[in-house]
């Protein structure tokens, strides 16, 4: 995966972070990448996985938090 900037979301765990920082991109198939804008709401984030298909239940996306080792 290039290095984006942006809001990713994990789709098995329904979290998403806010990643501007080259300190921690994620990797992995269960990460999206899904807007380059780091200030979206949780409410445009859920609504913008619902219209792409990404989760079940966008209700239950919240946010996630950075791996012990990158804080």
């Amino acid at each position: 995966m290039e290095m984006q900037f942006g809001i990713y979301l994990n789709t098995k765990g329904k979290e998403v972070l806010r990643v501007n920082s080259p300190y921690w991109i994620p990797k992995g198939d269960e990460w999206v990448y899904l807007t380059p804008d780091v200030n979206m709401t949780l409410v445009k984030i859920r609504e913008l996985a619902r219209e792409r298909g990404l989760v079940d239940k966008p209700s239950e996306i919240a946010w996630g938090d950075f791996p012990r080792d990158v804080r």
